[in-house]
């Protein structure tokens, strides 16, 4: 795509506001299809579909995180899983505290997973996470307080390409062996898990999912609108040039690691809660999402969708996510396989993502178009 076209993109950009629109309209429908039209209706929509969309919304906004470093400032994260996963933990951690004494053990204060350990007090970080607005809070900030420190580190050192990428690998796996330990305090193995409301609402019931769902797209949305918001700034065209001239940028004056520090801590805390709204609609949260593997999908999602456009990383995670539940019911021993030919695929054929596609067709229709009626012009006179 070329500059011009890409700049006209930022300053009209129709297709984002129509997908938000179209988002916008799903989880105002869906709810209704659920709640109120009879199940044994044709247009009845289920829980397990509301449960399931919820989480393409959550992972949604987790590309959308992804692809404002990637896509706009060339930072090739392959660690946001970590961020990902700490949003979630927060959110598991105020929901483990809400359980009180309905657990196995009927602790009122313990978890049943520090009773069985043994446990005999609540460790000094579980603090304050019996309160809704301190846990909210962690969600954004422990992932930003781990991404400001790394990104502070690595972007002062001017750690760049793959170099940065393999660190981000590293420390997301650090993490995922620190976190299945028993004597962190965070469930080990087995995570947090038998979760029973949410402020007071059980998460069994439908409404209770359907008010995560809804949580979901409009997080996703306002989202949306905060990066583009910020990459059709100023600041924003500064990131475009360090992604395309870091030098250059550099040596008229800007400070690089600052504007790479901001950016990477904001996506980090957008995955946290992308993390926080994903964790309650699959009543879980375990070591495994700090697993690598998990961070490569993340990429995958924004290649597919198209790096650079904001709504082709929502694009990208919803059809790679639907993908995935469809083959691995239908083809589970190859999905893996599957999943990887899709990135080979997406960097070979489609640099530009399935977004970046059309977009070319467009492109080339209107230089036809102008064409066509230069020479009509010519032809008149």
């Amino acid at each position: 795509m070329t500059s011009q076209s890409r700049l006209a993109w930022l300053m009209n950009d129709v297709a984002g506001r129509r997908l938000m629109a179209l988002i916008l309209a799903v989880i105002i429908i869906l709810p209704v299809l659920n709640l109120w039209v009879p199940k044994d209706s044709f247009f009845h929509v289920s829980s397990y579909t509301i449960g399931l969309l919820g989480k393409y919304l959550c992972y949604a906004l987790l590309a959308l995180a992804v692809d404002l470093i990637w896509g706009y400032c060339g930072i090739l994260s392959l660690g946001h899983g970590a961020f990902f996963a700490l949003g979630g933990y927060a959110m598991g951690m105020y929901m483990m505290r809400q359980i009180g004494d309905r657990g196995v053990y009927g602790n009122p204060l313990l978890p049943d997973f520090m009773v069985f350990l043994n446990w005999q007090e609540l460790p000094w970080y579980w603090y304050g996470f019996d309160n809704f607005f301190f846990a909210m809070v962690m969600v954004a900030l422990a992932p930003g307080i781990l991404a400001f420190v790394f990104g502070w580190l690595a972007f002062r050192s001017r750690v760049t390409g793959v170099y940065l990428s393999i660190i981000t690998q590293a420390m997301t796996y650090a993490l995922m062996l620190a976190f299945f330990r028993n004597d962190m305090g965070f469930g080990g193995n087995n995570g947090l898990t038998d979760f029973k409301d949410l402020l007071g609402f059980s998460l069994q019931k439908d409404t209770t999912k359907v008010a995560l769902f809804v949580c979901s797209g409009v997080a996703l949305i306002l989202g949306y609108l905060l990066c583009r918001y910020v990459v059709s700034s100023k600041l924003g065209r500064v990131l475009v040039s360090i992604r395309d001239a870091e030098s250059r940028t550099r040596f008229i004056g800007y400070r690089v690691e600052h504007y790479k520090l901001f950016v990477f801590v904001l996506s980090a805390m957008l995955a946290g809660v992308a993390g926080a709204l994903y964790v309650p609609q699959v009543g879980i949260i375990n070591p495994g999402e700090f697993s690598p593997i998990n961070s490569i999908e993340i990429i995958i999602w924004v290649a597919v969708g198209g790096r650079g456009f904001l709504y082709g990383a929502i694009i990208g995670a919803v059809l790679v996510n639907y993908g995935k539940t469809f083959f691995t019911g239908a083809f589970p021993e190859i999905w893996l396989f599957m999943l990887g030919g899709l990135f080979v695929v997406s960097t070979l054929f489609l640099p530009q993502g399935v977004v970046g596609i059309v977009q070319q067709w467009k492109d080339k229709r209107a230089e036809k178009k102008a064409l066509q009626a230069g020479a009509s012009g010519e032809v008149a006179s």
